[in-house]
């Protein structure tokens, strides 16, 4: 297939066509290459050398070649294949979500006369990036050893480099406007105090275009680089401010289209900078390389959502943990004291669930229609886990979402060292013994509240809360094996994973729009309350914002989840574990305690699967989040389990109590 490219491309009479033919047909060589050999990587180097060993052996070859690239650099309009995109660098997050959508359904349009529109057409496949990347530079460095470019004609050389030099000028300008934008000034206010090196690099680039002597060149080309770093060096910052100052959608994209702009002009600059000596010509060959992979994998992946969302979305998902992470090391105990501590407020917790199940079930006999009756249960859950919040008591299923990114942070601080390790599997300890003491509190105190209620009710209206029929069927309902119980508490389980990012979320947004302060300056507060209330108040607002909205919104997600099954005929459901034991409580007081102990031992178990699977879901969700945020590969899975193993089997009362000491 290589021949008979360079045949076809000898007897064509167009230049600019056949060069265009010339480089489609090789493309797709190496491709089939690749592909016909199930995509083994070896054949697709063995093909780049063999294209390498043609046209060492054949300099006609070569020269045509070498001539199709640069006539496609210099004729076709290069300028925009330079560039980092080829859409608008000022587009939002969501702008950006559409038209990807919308050119994966409809392509783009082609004009040929753009050299970026021909580059697509080269690398029309989206998994051209995996042979393309696969070949090792060295193997795309002897590529271009072999065409020989130094041999070019001066003036196609010289056009090419000219749109080069067009390209830095374009992505310059794109860097200043970028740093000029008002999102950027107000969480680095500097930027208006001093000179902004986003603004000064484009000085200092026009210079370098500038210059015609060789030593001048070399020591406007540092200068440039020197602001270029500078200009990283502010996106860094922002970037670790954010961990206290929150972070947004927009500031993310923001900082991700500058850190892109950034790397590409300083590519583009190791390449013009390419025939000052031999040692800039090999490292601007180097550049060349990376450029043309970074192209092919842009040209591939353009209307790429699930990458681009990852890309946009990662740091706000680190922020929006790491707010989880610092609430989460509240529900993990070191001490006893903090122990039985955490245990009354989960007691706590447990008397109000059981009244909140009294409600749903007061809710569910007035037989509303679905969308009535899932706004009011949403409330009811919603308002009393906020209530529950608000009485600094425990939910136990809250807890995983929340310790998952604490556990991520140490796991992120852990390394080979047993010092670490052994932090680690201190604070799992420390977690495991938090979590069975927050959810005894909870079902050990929601099944008396129930049993309570139920027999208040029977001494005020001399009648039972809930029929025998209805108390079998909530038990009905928690049989993990003849009903979908647990698939319903798995459903909880993903409910209760959203609630925790809903609490760093509103966490984040909380300092990043500095809500605080901004109720601080409200005037009609200020006369209604007064400045120390309004204070009070603000503090109140800055510190719990995300736990009341995590908590209103795992209510709102439990009570409207039945509607949902309802209105799209899903089996959809929750059986969450306080709620469930509450259940039984009025259940087994409705059936005047008239249980057989295997049924009561089989309510246990299943209640126990409950639990398990609530938190498991949870935890499980949490803490891929918390590592995919951080970028976490930990490669000691097998060291952490041997270790924790071991601690459990030497001291098992550690997993159950804390120490005295």
């Amino acid at each position: 297939m290589i021949q008979a490219a360079f045949q076809q491309y000898a007897y064509s009479s167009d230049n600019s066509e056949r060069a265009v033919q010339l480089i489609s047909d090789l493309v797709a060589a190496l491709r089939a290459a690749w592909a016909n050999s199930q995509e083994d990587n070896q054949a697709a180097i063995q093909a780049l050398q063999n294209l390498c060993d043609v046209l060492r052996a054949d300099a006609q070859k070569a020269e045509y070649l070498r001539e199709s690239i640069l006539h496609l650099l210099s004729e076709r309009n290069p300028v925009s294949l330079y560039l980092i995109s080829r859409y608008s660098a000022f587009s939002g997050f969501f702008t950006e979500i559409r038209r990807r959508l919308a050119y994966k359904l409809l392509p783009e349009a082609v004009d040929s006369a753009y050299l970026i529109d021909l580059f697509a057409q080269f690398f029309s496949k989206v998994k051209d990036t995996d042979w393309v990347t696969a070949v090792p530079d060295e193997v795309w460095l002897e590529l271009i050893t072999v065409l020989r470019f130094e041999d070019a004609h001066e003036d196609l050389s010289a056009s090419c480099l000219k749109h080069l030099a067009e390209a830095s000028q374009v992505l310059s300008y794109r860097i200043t406007a970028l740093g000029l934008e008002p999102e950027l000034i107000r969480n680095h206010p500097e930027l208006e105090k001093h000179t902004s090196p986003f603004i000064a690099q484009q000085q200092v680039l026009a210079r370098f275009l500038e210059a015609t002597d060789v030593n001048e060149q070399i020591a406007e080309s540092g200068q440039v680089l020197v602001m270029l770093e500078q200009c990283n060096a502010v996106v860094s910052k922002i970037r670790r401010n954010s961990t206290q100052a929150g972070t947004s959608i927009q500031l993310t994209q923001l900082l991700h289209r500058m850190a892109q702009q950034i790397a590409r002009l300083e590519c583009l600059i190791h390449i013009l900078m390419g025939q000052s000596n031999e040692i800039a010509k090999e490292h601007a060959r180097s550049k060349i390389v990376m450029l043309f992979k970074e192209l092919v994998y842009g040209e591939c992946h353009k209307n790429d959502i699930g990458e681009y969302l990852q890309n946009n979305v990662e740091v706000m998902a680190l922020r929006v943990t790491e707010n989880a992470s610092r609430t989460g090391e509240h529900y993990i105990t070191n001490s006893r004291h903090e122990y039985f501590a955490l245990m009354r407020s989960a007691m706590g917790a447990g008397g109000l669930i059981g009244i909140m199940a009294m409600v749903k079930i007061s809710l569910a006999k007035l037989h509303l229609a679905p969308l009535t009756e899932a706004i009011l249960f949403s409330l009811n859950y919603g308002v009393g886990f906020m209530l529950i919040h608000i009485l600094h008591f425990t939910v136990a299923t809250k807890q995983p979402a929340m310790t998952a990114a604490a556990i991520a942070a140490s796991i992120d601080a852990t390394d080979a060292k047993s010092k670490e390790m052994k932090h680690l599997i201190a604070m799992i300890a420390n977690m495991v013994r938090s979590q069975l003491a927050a959810i005894f509190g909870n079902v050990f105190f929601a099944i008396p509240t129930a049993i309570l209620i139920a027999w208040c009710f029977m001494i005020t209206t001399n009648q039972h809360f809930i029929t025998p029929e209805k108390a079998h069927h909530l038990i009905a309902d928690i049989d993990p094996v003849r009903s979908g119980a647990l698939f319903y508490a798995a459903i909880a389980g993903v409910c209760l994973f959203l609630s925790g990012l809903i609490t760093g979320y509103h966490d984040n947004l909380a300092v990043y729009n500095k809500i605080p302060q901004r109720l601080r300056a409200v005037k009609f507060l200020q006369k209604v309350l007064g400045l120390r209330r309004l204070d009070i108040v603000a503090n109140y607002v800055e510190n719990n914002l995300g736990a009341l909205a995590g908590n209103f919104y795992f209510g709102c997600l439990l009570g409207g989840m039945s509607a949902i099954g309802i209105l799209f005929g899903l089996p959809f459901d929750i059986r969450h574990i306080a709620f469930s034991a509450a259940f039984v409580g009025y259940s087994a007081f409705a059936l005047d305690f008239m249980l057989s102990w295997q049924t009561v031992a089989y309510v246990a178990f299943g209640l126990g699967l409950i639990a398990i699977v609530n938190l498991t879901v949870s935890f499980s969700l949490a803490i891929y989040v918390a590592l995919k945020s951080r970028k976490i590969r930990f490669k000691q899975w097998r060291m952490l389990f041997s270790q924790l193993a071991t601690r459990l089997n030497q001291h098992p009362s550690e997993f159950i109590m804390p120490p005295k000491n």
